[in-house]
Formats: C-alpha cells, structure tokens, sequence
C-alpha cells in the first residue's frame, strides 16, 4: 500500500517539474565541469581507411608523344631500330612477324620511302622484297643506282612508313601513321639522305599530308626539308603496266638532279 502511494506520489512530482520546463536528470548535488580531467581526444582512422573505394578510370598515354619522346632520343640508326622494336603503342606489331626496318646503304645519296610490308616484306624483315621489290631493284638499275652498291653515289637506302604489316594487306589508319611520323622522321635525319622518293598513296600521306600519287608523281616537292620526288608504287607498276612510262620519266629526273 505505501509503495503504491510512493508510486504516485512520484509520478505526480515528475509531472509537476516537466510542467515547470524541467527536460532532462540532474543529479542530487551540482558538478563542477570545469575540474574534471579532459578526456584525451578519440583517434579516428583517417578518412581515406573509411571512404569507400574510388574507381579511378585509367588514362591512356598518348601514342604519338610516346613515340616522339622514344625517336627523339635515338642518336643513332640502331638505337632507332631498338625504340621502334619496343614501341608496344601499335596493335599491327601484334599479328606481325618481323619489325621491317630498312634495306639497303645508310649513307647511300637517295633514299625510298614505301607504304607498308606486305606478306613477303613481313616473312624476310626486309622494304621492298618479292615481285614489287624486284621491280624497284630493275627500275633504279636503269639509272645506276642499287640496294647492294656500297658506294654512297650509286646506292640505294629503303625504308617504309610502317614496319609491320596491317591485317590482309589493308590501308593502314591514319592513326597508324600519326604513330609512326615520328620514327620516320628521325629515320630520314639520322640517314640523311640528298633527294626522298615517295613511293606510293601512303608514303605520300606521310610525307606530304596528301594522296592522290598519279598527280603528285612527277613534280619536285619537299619533305622533311629534303628534295623530294613522288613515284607510282611498283606493286602498283605490276598492276598497271602502262605507268611505267611515266615512272620512267620520274627516275631520269632523279639521275638528272643527282648529277646536278
């Protein structure tokens, strides 16, 4: 019975202090806040352990300074050789079976810059081999020049815009080409060669930033600020006998500005 009354007797004062605004216990006797020890701060793992993951999307180098950054620190033709054998930037490496570099003399007066290796320049590692090679190495006998010679003055130095042949022989991609300009642009200054024959649509896209050959053909031009001459492509030659008159008249404007 008396707990009972205790009961409601509590129950009644504690209605009576909230009505008079009381919101919260205190304690019997008051506490001086100020003369308790301060806690030392709680260690909190640093915000990158409780952030969730982020997924940073993966940036892709750029392919063309890549390539400008590893041809410009070859010094030598070898060393260009090695930069452009590890250059991982162009998926046509991947089905190829040789890196085709160059044939021929270095130091040789002309140098011949073709398109890209088909299936017998692939399987040899050599410019300008099977029937179309064959066809070069007769056209510039005519005017006594030759892959073989060792004299600088009768020489011949190969090269092309590509060294690894595209799928099915196809025409390579523009963004192929960008890849390579650097590469062969430093090959053309190590080599240094006095006249640069363009052979064929993609030699000329390279060289000159335009195709259309059997217009170009014929006329002196510039690249890589060297004399240049543009010339039907000699697989093109097989295909269509009947520019070789043409071709022709291009190698004795080659022998013409070689003996000056």
């Amino acid at each position: 019975m008396d707990s009972a009354l205790e009961w409601h007797h509590a129950k009644a004062l504690l209605a009576w202090q909230v009505e008079l605004g009381a919101d919260e216990a205190i304690c019997d006797a008051p506490v001086d806040r100020f003369a308790l020890e301060r806690s030392p701060p709680r260690r909190t793992a640093p915000a990158e352990a409780h952030a969730p993951d982020v997924v940073r999307e993966r940036v892709e180098p750029d392919a063309v300074e890549v390539a400008r950054a590893a041809a410009t620190g070859a010094a030598t033709l070898a060393a260009l050789h090695e930069a452009l054998a590890a250059y991982e930037h162009c998926d046509l490496r991947q089905g190829a079976r040789n890196t085709v570099f160059a044939d021929g003399n270095p130091a040789a007066r002309v140098m011949i810059v073709g398109e890209a290796p088909d299936r017998d320049e692939d399987r040899e590692g050599r410019p300008f081999v099977g029937p179309a090679g064959q066809m070069l190495d007769r056209m510039f006998a005519a005017i006594g020049l030759s892959r073989t010679a060792e004299v600088p003055d009768r020489a011949l130095y190969l090269a092309n815009v590509l060294p690894w042949r595209p799928p099915r022989n196809r025409d390579p991609e523009a963004a192929e080409i960008a890849m390579m300009l650097p590469f062969l642009q430093k090959h053309v200054e190590l080599a240094d060669p006095e006249i640069v024959v363009i052979m064929g649509n993609i030699a000329a896209q390279a060289a000159l930033g335009r195709r259309g050959i059997l217009k170009l053909r014929g006329r002196w031009t510039e690249a890589w600020g060297r004399p240049a001459m543009p010339m039907a492509h000699p697989a093109s030659l097989l295909r269509q006998p009947a520019a070789k008159r043409e071709a022709w008249a291009d190698l004795l404007a080659i022998r013409a500005r070689l003996e000056g």
